[in-house]
Order: C-alpha cells, then sequence, then structure tokens
C-alpha cells in the first residue's frame, strides 16, 4: 500500500531536515581549534562552576572572583590557595587537622554545632577556599556558605586526599 504523495512529502521533508542536522551539526559562527576550551574559562578537567541563584551571573575560569561557586581539582585549588587574598578552610575535625593540613588553612570544623555561627561571622565579601578528607564534608559547607549569601567560594574536589596524591604539601604547624 502506497502513500499519497502529499502525506509522502509530510515524511520526507523531516527526515531531511534531521539528516542535515546530524550530519552538519548544528554549526557555531565562530570556530575555535579542536579541543580548545573557549576563551576565559578553563577545560572542564580543571572546575566546575555554577551561578549563584541570587548573584546574576559568574564569571569564567579559575581565577578568585565574586559571584562564583566552583569545584575544583587540584592543579586549579593549588592556583586559587597561592593568592593572598583567598581565605583557606579546612572543615574536618580538630584531630583531622592536626594530623596534617594546608599551609595557612583555618579550621571551621563542618561537623561542630558552631559551624554556622562560625560561618556568619566570616566576610562574605571574600573569596574561600573549602576542603576536607575526600570532598565530601567540603561539599556539604560549600552549600551552607552559598545559602548564608557567600558568593565567592571554591571546593577541592576529592579533598586533602587528593591533594596528598598529587604530591602537594601538608604542614602540622
Amino acid at each position: 500500500m502506497s502513500l499519497p504523495r502529499r502525506a509522502a512529502g509530510f515524511l520526507v521533508v523531516p527526515s531531511l531536515v534531521l539528516l542535515g542536522v546530524l550530519l552538519g551539526g548544528c554549526g557555531r559562527s565562530e570556530s575555535a581549534p579542536s579541543g580548545s576550551a573557549p576563551s576565559g574559562t578553563l577545560p572542564a578537567s580543571l572546575s566546575s562552576e555554577w551561578s549563584l541563584p541570587a548573584s546574576g551571573g559568574s564569571s569564567p575560569g579559575g581565577s578568585a572572583s565574586a559571584n562564583s561557586v566552583r569545584r575544583l581539582d587540584v592543579a586549579a585549588f593549588a592556583a586559587l590557595v597561592a593568592s593572598p587574598s583567598v581565605v583557606v578552610l579546612d572543615v574536618r575535625t580538630p584531630q583531622e587537622f592536626a594530623s596534617g593540613h594546608l599551609a595557612g588553612a583555618r579550621l571551621i570544623d563542618a561537623e561542630a554545632a558552631d559551624f554556622d555561627t562560625r560561618v556568619a561571622a566570616l566576610d562574605k565579601t571574600t573569596t574561600y577556599a573549602l576542603y576536607c578528607r575526600s570532598g565530601n564534608r567540603s561539599g556539604q559547607a560549600l552549600q551552607r556558605l552559598t545559602a548564608s549569601g557567600f558568593t565567592s567560594v571554591a571546593d577541592l574536589v576529592g579533598g586533602i586526599d587528593a591533594w596528598k596524591a598529587a604530591g602537594k604539601p601538608v604542614t602540622t604547624s
């Protein structure tokens, strides 16, 4: 049984459009070299960044900038914490902190009863870099800070375990 010519035309046109999209892609007005990230951004392997709902946007890349929340790998986190304006927060327990922490880190135990009170005393305009042992508690702390109005916060993916595995230094003093 054959389709009427008009019905067949309705099937052919969408099929050709679909084929054109699959073969030609959706195309961009600008072309970038294969494998390169757009100008002003880090490769996805270095960071993940989200705009905060109240911020009206974020700035791209791994720099310490207002209005951004990032999850960074060790290399990007190390670059961020090298800035003297960034405050490094270790959100592990005091015992974990004493066993080794990043130089200059301040301890604010994410599981302590006074965590929210201590966070409330921090300057919300400062850039903070958070880490814990594996990234779980610092991820939760990141959510709590952003819910409290902090707009420039970074979290170390994999925590201090990833930091040490990459051969980065820790201190006990």
